[in-house]
């Protein structure tokens, strides 16, 4: 209730300014040198490869005029973004917080940030894991930012549907949202010839117009309704707005028979989340979508069906084994698996071995396919038909397979970068080798998750002829040393695995990402910089240390 009481005091006190001037640029000198400084040194850590030195400086460059600082300071905010000045990040973070604008909500950086991410009607994913940083420095809950971008696309809607919401938490959220249409679209708006971004595509100018012209006044508003505003709304969310629900294939692509998104929820938002099943079975788990109906890392969420056939064919046998005898031998194999990681096809018992081509073959299948489904995945995303906003990978099994097999063809091609905001990979069938997992960091720009179990038996029988030696992701920690690697251990919630469909729900949470029964905490609730994620994160470091 506080923080909605920031909000609306701010909102109410905006609505009697000018809406011409942006935000930043509101605050005093010093505090404007120090927000820009806070960004530069951020980018420097988040971002100090070589290959993204264009887009630190761009960024730097264009926020430097944003925020109306005298051009005498861009050498010194372009040493920042090169590296320079990283120990003065908590004294730039105080002197921010004491500017009078912000003592008493500091969210409205945040606001600010994301108002400046979105000026061109792209949002790339390095931007919106700088405003999380930012976010996170400033000590403002991450859920501010989800509620930011939800009401950006709300505040663009058309406003003229009839009061239907009975729930009083339903009608809070919408008063809520409201109030800061006004305050959002400040921002976003140069009234008199800058381009106003709308953000729902497919809805016609003249609507769009007519629910903005209230909000920022009637020039604003024909700014909005212009060419330019349309071709914005058009390049956020595909064309059409129909971003990836419009996407089927059209005819077979290589061996692939089936690709096709289908929609978990119904919302819209600035930043979408596509999940991949790894297998499928007759019953409660023969479907796609099955595994991930409690999830809500974004309002706007995918589940990619491919393949199903082979899948299921793979996930009944999968299912025959551990029901069968092979369930009986799962302690002897247990003996013989994961020992330092690394097990070798001449250790597994010979009882186990004459059940192999049970599995063998649709695993292989499947195995060859989830590489070809991860390439052409990539394909997709690298023509923007979800649009030009950030994307979040989840999949668990030969799923994690078709995203670690997505990033390293995106890694091959240019234009890459800034289109994946995070992955989680669980119980990978890829290599564990850090030196295979080096080239996603050039795709992803916030975090890549490693969820591994150590007595996943089952995926070091299935894997054991893919190397003599065997170094399985899904069975140890990735030992890459990146800011953007975090490697949890699920020993602990995953028993064998299967119970990556079956667990999903816990393991989402172990692994930060939010659910509908997830609490939120203090700093956000459960995202990619959760408390638990670091302890998890930590506790596999120290295990890695005590093996060497």
């Amino acid at each position: 209730m506080a923080a909605e009481e920031k909000w609306k005091t701010s909102a109410e006190q905006e609505s009697e300014k000018e809406p011409c001037v942006v935000l930043g640029q509101q605050l005093g000198e010093p505090g404007r040198f120090a927000y820009a400084a806070l960004c530069g040194i951020s980018l420097a850590w988040l971002f100090p490869e070589k290959e993204q030195s264009s887009f630190r400086t761009e960024f730097i460059e264009g926020f430097v005029k944003w925020l109306d600082l005298p051009q005498a300071v861009l050498p010194a905010m372009t040493a920042f973004a090169s590296g320079l000045g990283g120990e003065g990040t908590e004294t730039f973070a105080q002197i921010l917080l004491k500017d009078p604008i912000l003592k008493e909500n500091p969210v409205v950086i945040t606001q600010d940030l994301l108002s400046f991410s979105l000026r061109d009607g792209y949002y790339d994913a390095r931007a919106r894991v700088l405003i999380c940083h930012i976010t996170w420095l400033l000590r403002v809950p991450l859920e501010e930012l989800e509620v930011l971008e939800e009401s950006l696309l709300e505040s663009l809607k058309e406003q003229k549907e009839e009061e239907s919401e009975i729930a009083e938490v339903s009608r809070k959220k919408k008063e809520r949202r409201k109030k800061l249409k006004r305050y959002l679209l400040i921002g976003l708006a140069t009234v008199g010839g800058g381009t106003v971004i709308g953000l729902t595509g497919g809805l016609a100018a003249p609507l769009v117009a007519a629910g903005a012209a209230t909000i920022i006044g009637s020039a604003g508003a024909a700014a909005l309704g212009s060419t330019a505003g349309i071709a914005v709304m058009a390049s956020l969310f595909g064309a059409a707005g129909a971003g990836l629900t419009g996407y089927k294939m059209k005819k077979r692509v290589g061996a692939i028979e089936e690709f096709e998104f289908l929609p978990l929820t119904e919302g819209k938002q600035l930043h979408i989340t596509i999940a991949i099943t790894g297998w499928l079975c007759t019953g409660k788990y023969g479907s796609f979508t099955a595994p991930w109906s409690s999830m809500l890392r974004s309002s706007e969420q995918y589940c990619l069906a491919w393949e199903s056939k082979y899948l299921m064919e793979l996930g009944n046998a999968l299912d025959s084994l551990l029901n069968g005898f092979v369930n009986m031998m799962a302690q002897e194999a247990l003996k013989f698996t994961v020992l330092s990681g690394i097990v070798t096809a001449l250790t597994w018992p010979t009882s186990i071995l004459t059940v192999a081509s049970v599995i063998d073959n649709p695993w292989g299948v499947c195995l060859h396919r989830s590489a070809e489904v991860g390439k052409h995945l990539a394909h997709i995303l690298l023509s923007r038909q979800q649009g030009k906003r950030p994307v979040t990978l989840i999949g668990f099994s030969l799923g994690a397979r078709v995203i670690y097999f997505c990033l390293q063809e995106m890694a091959q091609e240019k234009d890459s970068q800034g289109i994946i905001e995070d992955v989680v990979l669980l119980g990978a069938p890829v290599e564990g080798e850090a030196k295979y997992w080096k080239a996603i960091t050039k795709v992803v720009s916030g975090r890549i998750i490693n969820g591994y179990c150590r007595g996943d038996w089952l995926l070091g029988f299935v894997y054991r002829t893919s190397s003599v030696q065997l170094n399985v992701a899904g069975l140890q920690p990735v030992d890459l040393d990146d800011r953007r690697m975090v490697n949890m251990d699920l020993s602990a919630v995953v028993n064998g695995h299967l119970d990556y469909m079956k667990q999903m729900d816990t393991i989402l949470r172990a692994v930060g990402v939010k659910t509908k029964e997830c609490r939120l905490d203090e700093k956000g609730g459960c995202s990619f910089f959760s408390p638990l994620a670091k302890k998890s994160q930590r506790a596999a470091e120290n295990t890695t240390r005590e093996e060497d």
